[in-house]
């Protein structure tokens, strides 16, 4: 039963999101292709382990879900539509099929992005919807409370069945606000992967290599937008250094200390051509700035050194365009490294204390920059920040730091 129950993760975790857009996408009624798929997972669970695992598991989930589709709309005395009729038609032609069916996986979030569904759950839908987080986890993403989220959540499926919002990458005018939203959640959904470092949580590095998959397929079909090439290019550019985040033993390494040669040279290099393809294009943006940020950082692979100064500079065009915190913050340690601790110090204490209380990264780069200038708030900086630390890596970082 472990070794089933394991198999079936597996797929849930590589073909999960695929297979929801696939049914979505003709059914167009999200909510009722999450119930099928669970529905057909559950009967996994129950089947496999008598009768073996299938030798193509997504298509066997597919076709179960098909049938569960079927059976409600028996059961609600409702005639099947042209597309779920195609559907049943591809199901079960995909038993028998290696690549059983198109993905649909961007067009799911080109619709969860439209703009008949509140903007402040787009990017929350499709982290749930495409990339299969569950709503607890999104919503201590977004500091929101899960019962809210959930049912935010549930009006949004609601409004994408009534309104049969097409399955499709609109053109036109429709394009950037809908384009803002899906590279919103392509990056969030990288940064999920990205923090664990360790390794230790296989969903979590899935959803790594799903979001550049993602983001690799959004520039293919959208290649005359810079801002798609600009996350591209930044997340490409942070994966490259993924191999030596950690040390052999688990301890955390921060960037500046991060041996530079044992980058990923052919990932940097993809992410270089990307932003350099994006500049181009003449229409700079928030990801490509940031990109540009990490594309400097990458050059001390063949230069040796950082160029502090350009960095700052960098930051001060995202802060102007998109003053976040972590861009405030970030541009505080750089101008520190460029004109001082006590100039990133000043930078810092320009931010407002109710939205820094319980933001990590602002009382690391605090407590660093407080040690920095030798002054002796450092020791509490520091506590706050191990305090606020997630990972226990950097939390063994910080008080060895804080000594």
């Amino acid at each position: 039963m472990d070794e089933t129950r394991r198999a079936i993760e597996v797929v849930a975790r590589d073909s999960y999101g695929r297979l929801l857009a696939f049914v979505a996408a003709r059914t167009r009624d999200v909510a009722a292709a999450e119930d099928a798929l669970g529905d057909s997972f559950v009967a996994a669970l129950n089947t496999w382990p008598r009768a073996g695992g299938p030798a193509n598991p997504a298509a066997w989930l597919l076709t179960a879900a098909r049938r569960r589709l079927i059976d409600q709309q028996r059961a609600g005395l409702r005639v099947q539509s042209a597309s779920e009729l195609v559907l049943e038609q591809v199901a079960e032609k995909a038993t028998t099929e290696v690549e059983p069916f198109p993905d649909e996986r961007l067009n799911l979030m080109f619709v969860c992005a439209h703009p008949a569904i509140d903007p402040a759950v787009h990017t929350p839908l499709m982290l749930q919807t495409v990339l299969g987080l569950d709503a607890a986890t999104i919503a201590r993403a977004f500091l929101v409370p899960p019962a809210t989220l959930g049912q935010r959540l549930v009006r949004a499926k609601a409004k994408i069945r009534d309104t049969r919002i097409a399955f499709e990458v609109p053109d036109g005018p429709a394009l950037p606000r809908r384009l803002d939203a899906v590279l919103g959640a392509i990056y969030t959904a990288y940064g999920s992967g990205w923090e664990d470092a360790a390794g230790a949580d296989a969903r979590a590095r899935g959803l790594a290599e799903e979001a550049i998959w993602l983001a690799r397929v959004l520039v293919r079909r959208l290649p005359d937008e810079p801002e798609a090439r600009g996350l591209l290019a930044l997340i490409l550019h942070c994966e490259a250094r993924r191999p030596v985040r950690r040390t052999p033993e688990g301890d955390y390494v921060p960037l500046s200390e991060q041996y530079a040669a044992r980058w990923d040279a052919a990932m940097t290099d993809e992410a270089e051509r990307e932003l350099a393809a994006a500049y181009q294009l003449g229409r700079p943006g928030r990801f490509q700035l940031e990109a540009a940020i990490q594309s400097v950082h990458a050059e001390r692979a063949v230069t040796g050194c950082t160029d502090w100064a350009a960095i700052a500079t960098f930051y001060e065009h995202l802060v102007r365009l998109v003053p976040t915190l972590g861009a405030r913050v970030g541009h505080a340690a750089a101008a520190a490294e460029v004109n001082g601790p006590e100039a990133g110090l000043t930078l810092l204490d320009a931010l407002d204390p109710d939205a820094v209380s319980t933001y990590q990264p602002y009382w690391a780069v605090r407590a660093h920059l407080l040690e920095r200038a030798d002054r002796p708030e450092a020791r509490e900086a520091f506590d706050r920040a191990i305090l606020l630390a997630e990972d226990d890596a950097v939390r063994r970082f910080l008080s060895n730091r804080r000594g």
